[in-house]
């Protein structure tokens, strides 16, 4: 039932797309031509282009980039090809890979950025709980292995359902743009982030 049902799916997909097509192929992809920038800065980061590192370097592109938030020794920011809505990371300016490299006070302010992250998606998308963590070396899924991040995603009661059980795909109801207009807002009704000096 639940694959007759993606089935269909992708050919009212095909159709929504001006695609008349039924061949056993459009039924079984699902088209995300958004990933192909995903795919390309790959092969950026493989000739040395960090994204965090450019986004580091550029304040004046913070929204455009997904910036929520700086501080002296890190900023977080939103993952532009997230798990779940709200999924961010808070990364150090430093481009460092290893948790050796960070003296104490970049690695408080990135616990801070952390709790206050998760207050902040807590307060505006009534996130239910979080997986907090880093990947750190390519063998443990790190997609970037030389600058360290943490990713903070949050999560909800039933958030795992048949679309991703079934068909390897998640649903993020809500865009990029719209979702970071309404956290910097948010952020800046709850005064957050509070940040040692």
């Amino acid at each position: 039932m639940g694959c007759d049902c993606l089935s269909r799916a992708g050919v009212i997909y095909s159709r929504a797309m001006g695609e008349e097509s039924e061949s056993t192929e459009r039924k079984r992809n699902i088209w995300a031509p958004w990933r192909i920038e995903y795919i390309n800065g790959l092969q950026d980061e493989k000739e040395g282009a960090c994204f965090l590192c450019r986004y580091r370097q550029c304040p004046s592109e913070d929204e455009e980039n997904l910036v929520l938030w700086r501080g002296r020794s890190s900023f977080a920011v939103l993952n532009r090809f997230p798990y779940t809505g709200g999924h961010s990371m808070v990364a150090p300016y430093d481009h460092v890979a290893s948790l050796d490299d960070l003296d104490a006070p970049a690695m408080l302010e990135i616990m801070e950025m952390i709790r206050e992250l998760r207050k902040l998606l807590t307060g505006a998308l009534r996130a239910e709980g979080f997986n907090i963590g880093m990947n750190i070396g390519r063998c443990a899924g790190a997609g970037l292995p030389d600058h360290l991040h943490v990713h903070v995603v949050p999560r909800w009661g039933g958030d795992t359902n048949f679309m991703a059980i079934l068909g390897d795909v998640r649903v993020i109801p809500q865009t990029l743009s719209g979702l970071y207009a309404q956290l910097r807002a948010e952020s800046e009704r709850l005064g957050l982030p509070k940040l040692s000096s």
